[in-house]
């Protein structure tokens, strides 16, 4: 895979060296749904898995898995973000003196120590992502001085605890090195490349640039204003500004695809949480004008890393023609037909392609689709996956998609463009986005070793 940043070590390369360990996983992908079927009302799923409701009361939390202890509660449906709150008070009086010496042992490379209890009151999260047992085994894992990135991985394939993502995201992409004694140092030199990038390229009048230089520049400032448009913050100019930096230097690095639309959006993830460690509370309270312009500095080069390691495992999704984004849409419609023929039949007795929906999905990777506010999470379970993402992207659009099975068949071509382009999951919570990622999980695992599946 080419690494057109140059200069860079092969050791901070977005790789992965062994799968996750399969029957822990099925057996908590399993326990998940088997958590979440009371939410469907007797519905199973389509295709060829079949689970039904439970005719036995449930109790208050799903029994943990031996991988993540990942429990849903009535509290994750009926009340949202108020469950997260209470989950997160929960958590602090449970775990706060434990976590606090390995927290600040994984922030040291980066901001140092912090306190732990403004940490946690940064975003809301749910349970799944407060349980005590989870957090203690995550600072376990972040506080040694070489971190055990397929441990890592496992944990973080289940959500990350929003206070430790970024140490987390940085691990995970290869950006920030495993061992601790390394990670500063590495940190500084990268952050300092980027600045001299910026000089070198942005910091410049136009006469400097080419004319391929200067459109570019101008269609990132016109894509920027229109990142994320229902996030107040993203309206803010220096928001806007700093999005533009970025993407123009991802662009002038990588010229075998230059700057290309829906990379603006992928970049948003990144720069929300890398703003994390310096911002508190919700995000609709940030303000720019906040920080110093070092740490601006910072967050714009810890982003522009990690967007160049994770496209560099996708480079053929944005050269020209996009055949990479075009070979998923295929395996998409083969994965549909599969797991759920009368909506596979139906979608194509009314005409419509698949491209004329699922371009945009793995384009943006998603985020467009659901509430902002659950994309770090669903980023969590991305970045796990490492160089096997393009093709897991598959199996959670199939997913995706099929969510809404029965209501898709009553449509004809132009209700169905309707409402693919602008589906219903403007109320979504953590639990709507985890049955996606469990289904995915299932359906990657039965047909993803076995293509003749897929075959026609």
């Amino acid at each position: 895979m080419r690494n057109s940043d140059g200069g860079g070590e092969n050791p901070n390369k977005f790789s992965f060296s062994s799968p996750l360990s399969l029957d822990s996983r099925f057996s908590q992908t399993l326990r998940n749904v088997q958590g979440c079927t009371r939410l469907l009302k007797g519905r199973s799923f389509p295709g060829k898995v079949l689970i039904t409701r439970r005719s036995d009361p449930l109790e208050q939390s799903v029994s943990p898995s031996p991988s993540n202890d990942r429990r849903f509660s009535d509290g994750d449906v009926d009340h949202g973000e108020q469950a997260d709150r209470m989950a997160e008070d929960d958590l602090r009086n449970r775990t706060s003196r434990n976590a606090m010496s390995s927290v600040n042992h994984a922030n040291s490379s980066t901001t140092g120590s912090e306190n732990i209890a403004k940490e946690i009151e940064k975003t809301p999260m749910g349970a799944r992502a407060t349980d005590s047992a989870r957090l203690m085994k995550f600072t376990k894992e972040l506080s040694g001085t070489n971190v055990v990135l397929e441990k890592l991985r496992e944990l973080a394939w289940s959500g990350v605890p929003p206070y430790l993502r970024p140490n987390v995201w940085r691990l995970l992409l290869g950006y920030a090195p495993s061992n601790s004694d390394r990670r500063e140092g590495v940190l500084r030199r990268k952050r300092l490349e980027y600045l001299d990038c910026v000089a070198q390229h942005y910091d410049i009048p136009d006469t400097e640039r080419t004319d391929e230089e200067i459109n570019m520049l101008r269609q990132i400032a016109v894509d920027c204003p229109r990142t994320v448009p229902d996030v107040s913050f993203f309206q803010q100019v220096e928001v806007q500004k700093s999005l533009e930096r970025i993407l123009y230097i991802w662009a002038i690095r990588h010229p075998a695809s230059g700057y290309v639309q829906g990379i603006n959006d992928v970049a948003t993830p990144f720069f929300v949480v890398f703003l994390s460690e310096y911002l508190e509370g919700s995000i609709t309270t940030w303000s720019m004008a906040d920080l110093s312009p070092e740490r601006i500095s910072n967050v714009e080069a810890d982003c522009y890393w990690c967007l160049s390691k994770l496209l560099d495992g996708m480079q053929d999704h944005y050269i020209f023609a996009q055949p990479g984004i075009q070979r998923l849409v295929f395996k998409l419609k083969e994965l549909v037909r599969r797991i759920d023929e009368p909506v596979s039949k139906h979608v194509e007795d009314q005409g419509l392609e698949f491209l004329q929906f699922a371009f945009r999905w793995f384009n943006c990777l998603l985020i467009r689709e659901i509430p902002f506010h659950l994309v770090t999470r669903l980023w969590d379970t991305y970045l796990a996956e490492g160089d096997a993402l393009p093709d897991f992207l598959v199996y959670i659009a199939a997913s995706f998609l099929l969510t809404w099975s029965d209501e898709l068949r009553k449509l004809d071509f132009q209700e169905l463009v309707m409402f693919l382009q602008h589906v219903p999951t403007r109320n979504w919570t953590h639990v709507e986005l985890e049955m996606v990622l469990s289904r995915a999980y299932m359906w990657h695992t039965m047909f993803n070793n076995s293509p003749s599946h897929l075959a026609g």
